[in-house]
């Protein structure tokens, strides 16, 4: 666990550039953790930092004892409300001087020694800070004295910037602004109110008052003051300073008007900038969430299949859903480096080849952790779809699905019911029109939001939710790629009742020989489950492959029916019962139980549940279950079960071990040169299944003394990774291609990197090599590489 989340860490903040720590909430807030980024901010690097304050914060603000006061208070107040964090804006020593940080800070439930933990995200605002008053106030375009001035340890001023209505007010020009004086004019009423402020613009507060003053000409004038801090240098904070004469009310009125026009633009611009910093917490945020998702599947079927060794179909069973979560994690990898792509519009669509029912059971085995614990009724009807192998992108159509589901999942209080309805509509000119129904009897959503729900950041202004997380990209990101496709998404909700979205999207039909089906005289199947629509789907679904059947909606019913058959001494008896899982009054357990007692032990019955069945398998098969089958119910899928109680030979053919590769490349040699020692032995399975000859390097230095030891023609292809310690890939493929023999211009080199940018790709070709392979290896691409060059 603790290798995963180190993972996640490096992964997602190596990628959004923002600087993240990790504290204990003890008396020192010891950090525990941070990345890059956070000593890039304050400018130590990580060995100074740990030498100097020894990870401890409390002396790292020990010269800034105001500083940490303010940090600490903020800290102990959200422990005393229980709150789960904090935002505050706020200086931060930093090598040199301070910087204004925005920190967001997050507390969890975990302990280290008894003692909680936080996170925090601190983002880097100096720039915002000096830059909002004049970013948006033009000093000659104001009828006023505006200037800006440093207000020194001592209290003094001195002026650093003048526009020229203040610099005639003043008698002063700008070669003299360091021997001025600023605030020389003043009677003693106006100095306490000056002096009474400066400890306030020492602190870098807004201050607002009203002085008198003598102006060059030796007239008294009435001053209004309205100072906003907008930098520091060191210590000493940086005001610029509007001046309104309010001598003259007419003017006075005009000046606070323009003031409060420009007023407006800055808290717009700052808004601003203010939002596009919370778009890096939210999106920090929403990709850890995406992520834990299918790395929660991948831990779940990895430790099912670890205990469930022995049995082949189960280990081949969780290794097909790990594979599925792998790739929906690899694709939200994908999503990050994509992210200004899809923002943008600029995302393209890929062309894979899907399975409707797989893509759809990929998704339940990713949410099926939360539904449980929510202990949600999830139900699935699957109606009229006649083409369930398609062409589309796998992983945005994943995506698009796997965000309203999470959505109705999150947003349904516990015990709730979600309804999933597949359809496919007539096709036309070789495109499949599908549609996609999420129903959930959940909180809903207000009109007004309705109005809104696919805008970017937007969430519900509920307080029922806001512990819900979410950062409302989601459904922005899945409306845009639903019309890349062409297709249509939009939502139905009544508050507090529920909410229905409905996904359109046209999909290009594969051409394949269509499925073979199973027309045997004299079969049926009795299918027993509460839902009447799932009943009829599954019906339907074994009249296309030419089997009879019948359906009920109880368990006592199904039990009548084979009392009755029994009395009756019919010779039709039902060639499989298909059972569901959750039922009323009698659950599929029982009632397998007791058909048991009626039908005898030949007649399969097979379990069917949208849950996982994995915590009541054994309580089923000593019911006598005889199998199991998941939700959603296709035809492929049910012509697959069918089989295995039919034809043994295909059921052995199932549990016989699958071959990485049918290709043969006895005889051939080549060079695998990789650092890491995982990764090289999964190189070398793969590979070697295809009967090649393989030699290892550890890094780039060593592959060229290897080569050039070498008779001419020794190996047949080299596969080099780029990022390895002594010599890297690009610098050895150099030196190859310039050694002193007649095989290393011709010789294939292939990248085998995780460096998978379109600059890395681009390098590779300008070092020498022939193919670059991204990490992690598609074993087809891999294979393809190999038949191409051997």
């Amino acid at each position: 666990m603790q290798l995963e989340t180190n993972l996640e860490y490096s992964l997602l903040m190596g990628l959004t550039g923002v600087s993240v720590s990790k504290h204990l909430l003890d008396e020192h807030f010891t950090l525990l953790w941070a990345n890059d980024f956070y000593y890039d901010l304050i400018k130590y690097s990580k060995e100074e930092y740990e030498t100097l304050f020894h990870n401890r914060p409390d002396l790292y603000y020990k010269e800034h004892q105001d500083l940490w006061n303010v940090l600490a208070g903020k800290v102990y107040e959200t422990i005393e409300n229980k709150a789960e964090g904090y935002e505050l804006v706020t200086q931060m020593p930093v090598k040199g001087g301070l910087r204004w940080i925005k920190l967001t800070s997050t507390f969890t439930d975990q302990l280290q020694d008894g003692i909680p933990m936080s996170y925090t995200v601190m983002t880097d605002v100096e720039d915002i800070m000096q830059a909002r008053l004049e970013q948006t106030i033009a000093y000659e375009n104001l009828p006023g004295f505006i200037a800006k001035h440093k207000i020194r340890k001592d209290g003094s001023f001195t002026l650093i910037e003048a526009n020229d209505k203040y610099k005639h007010f003043a008698d002063v020009d700008e070669g003299s602004f360091s021997s001025f004086t600023p605030f020389s004019r003043l009677d003693e009423k106006s100095r306490k109110i000056l002096d009474g402020h400066v400890p306030l613009m020492q602190k870098g507060e807004s201050v607002h008052f009203v002085i008198r003053s003598g102006s060059c000409c030796g007239n008294d004038i009435w001053l209004q003051l309205n100072g906003e801090c907008i930098g520091w240098e060191g210590e000493e904070p940086v005001y610029l300073i509007v001046y309104i004469d309010i001598t003259d009310i007419t003017e006075q009125r005009e000046l606070q008007k323009k003031l409060e026009e420009r007023s407006v633009q800055l808290k717009e611009a700052l808004i601003t900038a203010e939002k596009a910093n919370q778009a890096k917490s939210d999106f920090l945020a929403r990709m850890s969430h995406d992520i834990r998702t299918p790395m929660n599947a991948i831990v779940g079927m990895t430790a099912i299949a670890g205990a469930h060794i022995d049995d082949k179909e189960r280990v081949l069973d969780c290794l097909n859903k790990i594979t599925g979560a792998s790739k929906l994690l690899l694709s939200l990898i994908n999503e990050v480096l994509d992210m200004s792509k899809i923002e943008s519009g600029r995302l393209n669509l890929s062309d894979d080849e899907l399975n409707i029912g797989e893509l759809l059971q990929d998704l339940i085995v990713m949410m099926q952790p939360e539904i449980k614990s929510k202990r949600h009724k999830l139900d699935i009807h699957v109606m009229g779809i006649q083409h369930e192998n398609v062409i589309g992108d796998t992983q945005r159509i994943k995506q698009v699905l796997m965000n309203i589901l999470s959505n109705a999942v999150k947003y349904t209080p516990d015990g709730g019911r979600i309804l999933i309805s597949i359809d496919e509509h007539p096709s036309q000119d070789g495109i499949g029109n599908y549609e996609f129904v999420f129903e959930d009897n959940g909180r809903g959503m207000e009109p007004e939001f309705l109005e809104k729900i696919f805008l970017p950041f937007e969430r519900a202004d509920d307080r029922l939710i806001k512990g819900i997380q979410g950062t409302g990209l989601g459904m922005s990101i899945s409306h845009k790629i639903i019309q890349l496709m062409g297709g249509e998404i939009k939502v139905e909700s009544e508050y507090g009742k529920g909410t229905r979205f409905t996904v359109k999207m046209p999909l290009r039909l594969q051409e394949r020989v269509a499925a073979e089906t199973m027309k045997i005289q004299g079969l049926s199947v009795l299918v027993v489950d509460d839902d009447q629509v799932a009943c009829q789907g599954t019906c339907h679904c074994l009249e296309e492959i030419g089997i009879n059947s019948e359906w009920v909606c109880s368990g006592q019913e199904a039990i009548a029916i084979a009392v009755a058959k029994k009395r009756q001494k019919m010779d039709d008896e039902h060639f499989i019962v298909i059972m569901d899982l959750k039922m009323p009054d009698m659950n599929g357990i029982e009632t397998t139980r007791l058909l048991r007692k009626e039908i005898g032990p030949d007649i399969p019955i097979i379990i069917l549940s949208a849950y996982d069945i994995e915590e009541y398998e054994a309580e089923a098969r000593e019911a006598g279950a005889n199998g199991f089958i998941s939700k959603p119910l296709f035809k492929s899928k049910l012509l697959q079960v069918l089989k295995k109680f039919t034809e043994e030979e295909d059921l052995k053919s199932k549990a016989s071990p699958k071959k990485l590769s049918a290709a043969d490349y006895t005889g051939k040699r080549i060079l695998l040169v990789e650092d890491n020692e995982l990764n090289r032995e999964i190189a070398v399975e793969i590979i070697g299944s295809t009967g090649v000859s393989i030699d290892t390097a550890v890094n780039g230095l060593e592959a060229v003394n290897i080569v050039s030891r070498s008779a001419e023609g020794y190996y047949q292809m080299i596969l080099m990774d780029i990022q390895m310690p002594v010599m890297d890939g690009y610098e050895s493929t150099r030196r190859i291609r310039t050694l002193s023999r007649s095989d290393v211009a011709d010789m294939p080199i292939v990248a085998m990197t995780a460096n998978a940018f379109s600059e890395d790709v681009a390098n590779a070709v300008e070092a020498g090599m022939n193919y670059h392979l991204a990490k992690p290896i598609d074993i087809a691409t891999l294979m393809m590489v190999l038949d191409k060059y051997l």
